[in-house]
């Protein structure tokens, strides 16, 4: 099982994997920083006082949703082959929440 290949050639899918990884690692990298930048930018919009928190509020929980969205994408890898299954169930969570919280505060508020 280990020494399954592609092509039939190992360094030619040595090389494939080395790319592919390189690849993968510098997608990584650059989700990373860009979540540190998001991150900065929430700490920003809190500290500058001239923001109202009704600008503040809603502007984070968005910052937020993008972070979750680099979070799923790159570092679980839901981007890749065979995630559909579990992407399946997270979206599914995802709806079953959302319409929660839409009841919950239909009901609250009306």
């Amino acid at each position: 099982m280990a020494n399954q290949t592609n092509s039939g050639n190992e360094r030619v899918d040595l090389a494939y994997r080395r790319r592919k990884n390189a690849e993968e690692m510098r997608h990584q990298m650059i989700a990373f920083v860009l979540m540190i930048l998001l991150t900065l930018v929430a700490f920003a919009a809190v500290g500058y006082e001239e923001f109202s928190h009704w600008f503040v509020v809603p502007f984070i929980l968005l910052l937020a949703a993008v972070q979750v969205a680099f979070q799923l994408y790159y570092f679980m890898h839901m981007s890749h082959k065979g995630h559909e299954f579990p992407a399946m169930f997270i979206y599914g969570g995802v709806a079953v929440m959302l319409l929660l919280v839409w009841a919950f505060t239909t009901v609250i508020w009306w």
